[in-house]
């Protein structure tokens, strides 16, 4: 099993910007789709963006496209999430997750996830 660990959450204002990092650990990572999903309370888990390891193919949510930029430094086997322009609907758990080759938009398909680190976007 491949170990995530997600940082860089915090409280922003709106219009702020947060980077997020996710470490993957414990396997080989080339055959790997990386992707961030949020959870605010109360609502279901939705991706936000994805990316494959090697390809640099990647997805947005339509929420978030021209806001969020996700990357990778393959050296280093990160994935990053910068969020820029953040609203207060922007907030809530982000987790980092897994899986082989392509980017799929239900989590269930997943089955590596980091703990997640809260994002809070507030005046």
């Amino acid at each position: 099993q491949v170990q995530l660990v997600e940082s860089g959450g915090g409280l922003v204002h709106p219009g702020g910007s947060l980077r997020l990092s996710c470490v993957a650990s414990g396997g080989t990572f080339s055959n790997l789709a990386m992707a961030w999903f949020r959870q605010a309370p109360g609502q279901e888990r939705e991706i936000v963006a994805g990316i494959t390891w090697a390809g640099g193919r990647t997805y947005y949510a339509d929420s978030i496209k021209g806001r969020f930029t996700i990357s990778r430094d393959d050296a280093e086997n990160t994935v990053y999430l910068q969020m820029n322009s953040l609203k207060p609907e922007d907030t809530a758990v982000y987790y980092c997750a897994a899986r082989p080759y392509t980017i799929q938009i239900d989590i269930r398909q997943y089955n590596n996830w980091g703990q997640g680190t809260q994002v809070t976007v507030s005046s």
